[in-house]
C-alpha cells in the first residue's frame, strides 16, 4: 500500500516498534462482519467479534444487495471494531432514558443502540447532511425499534437543551486513517493540514452539544484515525476545558485492544478489524443543576384510534397516537411529552412508528409499520414468499398473489415481514418505497 510518506512517519512515532507489522496488516484483506438483529435467529459463522455477541465474522463478502434478509433489517453490515460500543453502554449506561448519536448516519452505531438500550430509552439519531439522514432513517426503520427519532441538525442546534441526554455518542468526522485498506480514496485525501481541521471540527462539535448533556452523564467520542491530535489530545483538552473526567474499564488482554491514557486504540495488526479510537468521559456533577423542564405541548392532535391500524401493534396501550398532515404516528406513551417536544423543537425526520397515511376512509399501511418489532404479525393478512418473489417485490416490480383475500397483504421472507402489498384481486399494488427498491442487476 503507497501511503503518505507524513503519514508513515507520524504513525511511526505512535506505534513504534509494532509499525511494522500494521504496515503488513494494511495489505491482508480486510475482515467483513455483521452484527444480528434479534428479528430471526441466525448463525452466519462461527467467528465471533469477541467484544459483541451479536457481531460476527463472513468467510467472504457475499453481495449483500441480493440477500432480501438486509433489507428486512435481519443484520446490519458493520465494521468490527466499532461494535465494541456496545461493551461501553453495558457498563457505563445501560439504563439511560434519553441518549444523543450526534453524527448517526448510516446508522450503525444507532441501530447498536437501540439493540443494547432498554425499549423506554429514547435515542435521538442525528445526521447533519439531509440525504444522509434520510439513509439513517431508513436503516433504523429496517432495525425495527419503536423508541428513536431521527433528525437533522447542526450540532450547535442542541446547545438549547440543557441538561437533556443522560449519554451523548459522538463517532466524530475524521481524517479516515483507520479506514485506508477499505478505502483508497481516503488515502488520496490525507494531509497533516486535514487531520488539524478535523481536530479543530472535533472541538467545536463537542462544544456545541456538551451543555445538552446532564451531569454525572457520559460522552463516548471515537474516530476512525489514528494521530494522536484527533484522539487523546481531544480528549486531555476536554477533561481540562469542561467539568469532566476519563473512564476506565476492563477489557480482557486477548482482545487484543491498546489501552492508553486517555482511550481504546484498536490496530488491523492486533485485532481483526480497522483503526478505531474509542474513549469515555464523565461529565462531573453539579449539585445546584436543575433538571431539564419540558415545556407544555399544546395543540398536539391526538387520535382515541380504534381502527384496524392501531389494533396491528403489540400492546397497543403502551402507546400515544396523534395525526399530523394526515400521518398517524406512534410515541411510546412513556416518552410522549418528549418526543412531542423534540418533534416541534428539532429538524424531524422520523420517529416512533408511522403507522399509515390516511385518505379519506382508507388507511395506507407504512412500511415503518410492517417492519416494525411492535407489529403483531398475527393479527394481519401475510403471504410467504419464496427467493424470486421477494427480489422482484424489493425491485418494486408487480408480484401476483393466487387465492388470498383483497386488501392489504404483508410480505414475508424465511418469516421476517419485507413490507406491504395491496391485492386488489387481478393484481397487486406493491407499496415498498421507490427510494429503498434494489436498482442493481442482479
Amino acid at each position: 500500500m503507497n501511503l503518505p510518506a507524513e503519514f508513515e512517519e507520524r504513525t511511526k512515532a505512535v506505534l513504534k516498534e509494532e509499525f511494522d507489522d500494521f504496515l503488513l496488516s494494511l495489505d491482508e484483506p480486510p475482515p467483513v462482519s455483521i452484527r444480528l438483529n434479534n428479528k430471526l435467529p441466525l448463525h452466519p459463522s462461527d467467528q465471533q467479534v469477541l467484544w459483541n455477541t451479536e457481531g460476527y465474522y463472513l468467510a467472504e463478502r457475499p453481495l449483500f444487495t441480493a440477500d432480501p434478509l438486509l433489507h428486512a433489517g435481519a443484520y446490519y453490515v458493520q465494521e468490527a471494531s466499532s461494535m465494541f460500543l456496545a461493551q461501553i453502554v453495558k457498563i457505563c449506561f445501560p439504563e439511560a432514558e434519553t441518549v444523543l448519536d450526534l453524527c448517526a448516519a448510516p446508522g450503525g452505531k444507532s441501530t447498536l443502540l437501540a439493540q443494547c438500550l432498554p425499549d423506554n430509552t429514547l435515542l435521538v439519531s442525528n445526521e447533519i447532511v439531509r440525504s444522509r439522514a434520510h439513509i439513517l432513517a431508513e436503516n433504523l426503520t429496517k432495525w425495527g425499534n419503536h423508541n428513536i427519532m431521527v433528525t437533522n441538525n447542526k450540532p450547535d442546534d442542541f446547545s438549547e437543551l440543557t441538561h437533556f441526554f443522560d449519554a451523548i455518542v459522538i463517532d466524530a468526522p475524521c481524517s479516515g486513517e483507520g479506514m485506508f485498506r477499505k478505502d483508497p480514496g481516503a488515502i488520496a485525501e490525507w494531509s497533516k493540514d486535514n487531520v488539524m481541521l478535523c481536530a479543530k471540527r472535533q472541538k467545536d462539535i463537542i462544544s456545541s452539544i456538551w451543555n445538552a448533556l446532564k451531569p454525572n452523564g457520559i460522552l463516548v467520542y471515537s474516530t476512525c484515525t489514528y494521530n494522536i491530535e484527533e484522539n487523546e489530545d481531544n480528549i486531555g483538552w476536554i477533561c481540562e476545558n469542561f467539568e469532566a473526567e476519563k473512564i476506565n474499564i476492563d477489557i480482557p488482554a486477548e482482545w487484543g485492544i491498546t489501552a492508553t491514557s486517555l482511550g481504546y486504540r484498536f490496530y488491523p495488526h492486533k485485532i481483526k478489524g480497522e483503526g478505531f479510537f474509542i474513549s469515555i468521559i464523565k461529565k462531573k456533577n453539579e449539585p445546584d443543576c436543575l433538571p431539564f423542564k419540558i415545556p407544555s405541548i399544546k395543540g398536539t392532535n391526538f387520535v382515541n384510534e380504534n381502527s384496524t391500524i392501531s389494533l396491528y401493534l403489540k400492546n397497543a396501550d403502551r402507546f400515544k397516537i396523534f395525526i399530523d398532515n394526515n400521518l398517524l404516528r406512534a410515541f411510546p406513551a412513556g416518552k410522549t411529552e418528549e418526543y412531542l417536544f423534540l418533534y416541534r423543537k428539532l429538524n424531524f425526520v422520523d420517529g416512533g412508528i408511522l403507522l399509515a397515511e390516511v385518505k379519506g376512509k382508507d388507511y395506507i399501511p407504512s412500511p415503518q409499520l410492517a417492519l416494525s418489532k411492535s407489529l403483531d404479525t398475527e393479527k394481519v393478512l401475510k403471504k410467504e414468499v419464496d427467493y424470486d418473489t421477494a427480489i422482484k417485490y424489493l425491485r418494486k416490480e408487480a408480484i401476483y398473489l393466487n387465492d388470498l383475500s383483497k386488501g392489504y397483504i404483508l410480505i414475508t421472507y424465511k418469516g421476517i415481514a419485507l413490507g406491504w402489498v395491496k391485492n386488489l384481486g387481478n393484481r397487486t399494488n406493491n407499496l415498498f418505497p421507490q427510494n429503498w427498491r434494489i436498482r442493481m442487476q442482479l
